[in-house]
């Protein structure tokens, strides 16, 4: 009896030891995650044990750095924006005969329309040298000296003919007002869904801004973040089975803002007093000795070019994949996420288009934007795109039984060397606060950092989004939100073992101006992609 009360004692002694034990083993994990880079001491795990407080620490440091970059101006007329027409442009330090790999400087100094002299900087400019003939194009590092003056730095990559084109895509006076104007709220875009039970349907208005007043269902994100629609009267949420968007009437902007965003003011070209710079093959230059692009590696800007319309990273090798079996060969074995928008959608068409053994799989479904799957049974392949979640913005209704959040669908997937990720987010979020886009990439963040700590092996690409079309509304879907979002993916995505697809670099290099680049674009992009999973 008495080594019987003894053994009870120990056993009991030892289960609740294991459970202390179980229970620190759970948390260590979340202490790592949420600690973000490398080790944390305990006084830091214990402060970001909650991802909420990580996530609005985050949230407020990335606002407030982008804040800096951000011109707070008032202004009466158009006369007193800056004027690409009165832009002085002289060469720095000039030399007598440049070579390819030199550097070529250019110093811009504004003025308004009317002459004078601007003392701030903000403006939105873009740069770019490039020789038709020869298929090249690059872009050019833009600094703000913050007093009217910027330096404009470009790699001589090629010899040649070379252009220079120097943009002014907004002036700092259009740029506050859409930075203003974006932080403003929701109502430059309507959404409406599609609720349907049986014969009887009904819609309503969809954001992530509540009607308080109404009755609402809700749409949860990963991270608690919330998409609603207000609840019909006579139908449950969950009947809700489309959804559709539409540009709104309203603005967030003055009416001289707006004469600063039309067509006309909308990147326009700043003269230059030399027509283009002869440059000559006078230098050798190694590229042997880089190593091939892998995950993990840091893509500079610029952070590459293209010759022959072949784009070239600066920091790596690209291997040239000379035809549809040598792609076919890469992608063997491997099983392919792409989580974005139509933008990567151009992936899956680009691969089963060259890859002519990789065939859809009929998912009976119909639309632009609608799950794809292809299959190559032979080599067992399986690559698939799915759109991310709200916002998503399309005229055209599509169904929400595909909806769902990109940090979800990584937590769904086993991960492993044969599991390949790419994410893209960007253009659907234009029109939103900058906070929207912020959370949501940290979301994925978080999700890609319990992916790779559970499957280290697993490949996981960022593509960074494309410049787009100067003629749609400048409110919503100017270039400008999309550099903002671009310096924003950077910084959240800093420090991970991911790969980067810099779309934002290869379409300005590029100067596609368009949404949805031509095939050209589309299979360099593929191509580097390629190199990270080979």
């Amino acid at each position: 009896m008495k080594y019987a009360k003894v053994l009870v004692v120990l056993l009991v002694g030892f289960t609740l030891l294991s459970f202390l034990v179980q229970k620190n083993f759970v948390k260590l994990p979340n202490f790592m995650h949420l600690a973000g880079r490398g080790n944390c001491t305990t006084q830091q795990a214990k402060e970001f044990e909650n991802p909420e407080q990580l996530t609005e620490m985050r949230v407020t440091e990335i606002i407030n750095k982008l804040e800096q970059l951000i011109p707070s101006v008032t202004f009466t007329h158009v006369g007193n924006s800056t004027c690409a027409m009165k832009t002085s442009v002289k060469l720095i330090n000039p030399l007598e005969k440049y070579c390819s790999g030199d550097n070529l400087t250019i110093q811009l100094d504004m003025h308004d329309c009317l002459g004078n002299r601007k003392v701030h900087g903000g403006d939105f400019l873009r740069a770019r040298i490039y020789t038709p003939a020869l298929g090249a194009g690059a872009s050019g590092k833009i600094t703000d000296l913050k007093n009217g003056s910027y330096l404009v730095d470009f790699t001589l990559f090629w010899a040649g003919q070379v252009e220079v084109s120097l943009l002014l895509i907004h002036p700092s006076e259009a740029v506050s007002g859409l930075w203003r104007a974006r932080n403003s709220g929701y109502d430059n875009i309507e959404f409406v869904g599609t609720f349907a039970n049986g014969t009887h349907n009904a819609q309503t208005a969809c954001n992530f801004a509540s009607k308080k007043d109404k009755g609402i269902c809700l749409h949860l994100g990963k991270e608690g973040e919330v998409f609603y629609c207000i609840k019909p009267e006579h139908l449950p949420c969950d009947t809700l089975i489309r959804m559709q968007s539409f540009n709104t009437k309203h603005s967030y902007l003055s009416t001289v803002e707006q004469q600063l965003l039309t067509r006309s003011n909308t990147g326009v070209e700043i003269p230059k007093p030399f027509q283009y710079i002869d440059v000559f093959d006078c230098k050798k230059r190694d590229q042997s000795l880089m190593k091939t692009c892998r995950t993990g590696m840091h893509s500079p800007f610029p952070s590459g070019y293209f010759i022959g319309n072949k784009w070239h990273p600066v920091f790596c090798n690209i291997i040239a994949f000379n035809n549809s079996e040598e792609k076919r060969n890469c992608l063997a074995g491997k099983m392919v996420f792409l989580m974005g928008d139509s933008t990567l959608r151009q992936w899956i068409l680009h691969c089963t288009a060259v890859i002519k053994t990789l065939k859809y799989f009929n998912l009976h479904r119909t639309g632009l934007e609608t799950k794809l799957l292809a299959l190559d049974m032979e080599r067992n392949i399986l690559v698939q795109w799915k759109r991310h979640g709200y916002p998503y913005i399309a005229s055209a209704h599509y169904s929400v039984k595909d909806v769902s959040y990109i940090a979800h669908d990584i937590d769904q997937l086993s991960g492993g060397g044969h599991f390949v990720i790419i994410i893209n987010l960007g253009q659907h979020f234009r029109p939103f606060p900058i906070e929207v886009f912020i959370r949501r990439a940290m979301d994925v963040r978080f999700a890609v950092e319990r992916l790779l700590l559970r499957s280290p092996d697993t490949k996981v690409i960022i593509k960074a989004e494309n410049t787009r079309e100067m003629n749609i509304n400048q409110e919503r879907f100017s270039d400008f939100h999309g550099y903002i979002q671009y310096l924003v993916v950077k910084e959240v995505f800093d420090g991970l073992n991911v790969g980067v697809v810099d779309a934002w670099d290869m379409t300005t290099a590029f100067a596609t101006d368009n949404v949805h680049p031509p095939e050209t674009v589309v299979m360099n992009q593929v191509d580097m992609f390629l190199t990270y999973i080979s």
